[in-house]
């Protein structure tokens, strides 16, 4: 089984004694609420998938992971992982304090560092641009001007109240890929209802690995995606009827999407190994958002890495499209054929398609899958009147 980034699974649930200490301990703390992206991050750090991040990011780490990509111990690592307070929420925070998600106590953030981060430059390095209108840019403006760091210790590890039977940890995902044998396991990451592009080329990969994991995104996403809910209805009729059951597991991650690009790739990458995965598709604009980002940049930024450095083997795709010629998908590599006899429709053309109440073509979704979709968009659209 593929080791988890930095070598071990890290694990930050305590239980027993410690526990009892802890919440004992906390009544007397300062507290800190979390909002919802906030509280993904401490299920990610606490249950391994952001191995080897004990906590959230101290000033070090977090000023080398913006410049250089790297934690100060020199590990890959592209994405700051942090928690930010108000500069008046910061004041006189120092030692250990309570983190808590509607009152309740979730986890104890140890010798709490508190520093000033440049968002500025945080915003230019990870996301390429500082324009507000960028979710993640949006997102840096709006919260905290003072980040904290430190270990967390989880003493109440949040809820899950949906998706329960997919709700997968590292630890889970791994003794699962053991139990069936496999040792080349793919894994997908999405944020949006799988199409006929999607389908191609995962099964594509699961001719050279022995599993899959369908591994979509829950946590918190732009206003404008596809909810989860009604995602993973779409993926749900999708395995029931066009993948092998023996084949693909299907597990939420809890994390939330950054819209990082190529920075996310690698990020997105680090996660799966977490989970014992040893390949992972990169397709086009991976993790993208407008323009920011050249369509195939998320699969380049993997060169600037040796393959002993990441762990976990990227397989890049093309942008594909159905060519009604050769009446299959295809991408510039395997047709010979025009563009005009592709058929390939925008994520913003096929949301309008949806809000008329108009099935996308068949050469880019399934019947089943689009049902689910014109169906949601009905139901929205009712709602709001």
């Amino acid at each position: 089984m593929i080791d988890a980034h930095g070598g071990t699974l890290v694990n930050r649930i305590v239980e027993g004694k410690e526990r009892d200490a802890l919440l004992a301990a906390a009544g007397t703390l300062p507290t800190v609420e979390l909002d919802a992206w906030a509280l993904s991050d401490v299920e990610m750090i606490a249950i391994g998938g952001f191995s080897p991040l004990q906590g959230f990011m101290g000033k070090a780490d977090y000023e080398s992971v913006v410049v250089n990509r790297r934690l100060a111990n020199g590990l890959v690592w592209t994405i700051p992982v942090t928690l930010a307070v108000s500069k008046t929420q910061a004041q006189g925070l120092k030692g250990d304090i309570a983190l808590t998600s509607n009152g309740t106590v979730v986890a104890i953030l140890h010798r709490v560092e508190a520093h000033t981060p440049d968002k500025t430059n945080e915003a230019q390095h990870v996301f390429r641009t500082t324009d507000a209108a960028h979710p993640g840019v949006a997102r840096l403006q709006a919260i905290g001007d003072t980040y904290l760091g430190g270990r967390v210790s989880v003493v109440n590890r949040p809820k899950a109240t949906t998706f329960a039977p997919y709700r997968l940890d590292p630890k889970d995902t791994r003794a699962l890929f053991a139990r069936r044998g496999w040792r080349r396991i793919v894994a997908f990451q999405t944020r949006n209802p799988i199409h006929r592009a999607h389908e191609y080329i995962q099964k594509c990969a699961l001719e050279i690995c022995d599993g899959m994991l369908l591994h979509p995104i829950i946590g918190e996403t732009k206003g404008d995606d596809v909810p989860a809910a009604v995602r993973m209805q779409c993926y749900e009729a999708l395995l029931a009827n066009y993948y092998p059951k023996d084949r693909v597991i299907l597990a939420v991650n809890p994390a939330s999407m950054r819209y990082g690009g190529p920075r996310e790739a690698i990020f997105h990458a680090l996660i799966r190994k977490n989970y014992g995965c040893t390949h992972f598709i990169v397709g086009r604009d991976h993790a993208g958002v407008g323009k920011y980002y050249g369509t195939y940049d998320a699969q380049k930024i993997f060169d600037a890495f040796t393959p002993e450095e990441i762990g976990i083997t990227p397989l890049n795709f093309e942008n594909m499209a159905f060519c009604t010629v050769c009446e299959g998908m295809v991408s510039s590599k395997t047709c010979p054929h025009p563009a005009e006899k592709h058929v390939s429709l925008s994520g913003t053309k096929v949301r309008e398609l949806l809000q008329a109440g108009t099935p996308p073509p068949h050469e880019i979704s399934r019947p089943e899958v689009a049902a689910i979709l014109v169906a949601a968009m009905r139901q929205n659209a009712s709602a709001a009147r």
